[in-house]
């Protein structure tokens, strides 16, 4: 599937980002996109933070988790 790119901290940010966008989504009434970006921000952030893995940061390289070492 995908590789793992995605650190402890960093993934516990997303988490809470993600709990954020989507409480705001059910529980602040607004309207319009503001309403949409709520949701798609809640889903994608609990949807990396689950994953280990972010797209974005597979595009540009970039790695929080620590490396894999390999001991036989």
């Amino acid at each position: 599937m995908f590789k793992k790119n995605v650190g402890n901290i960093d993934r516990i940010i997303r988490a809470i980002i993600g709990v954020a966008g989507l409480a705001a989504f059910f529980l602040v009434a607004t309207t319009g996109i503001l309403h949409w970006v709520f949701l798609i921000v809640g889903v994608i952030g609990l949807a990396t933070a689950a994953m280990s893995s972010c797209p974005i940061y597979s595009i540009f390289g970039i790695r929080t988790c620590p490396m894999e070492t390999s001991e036989k």
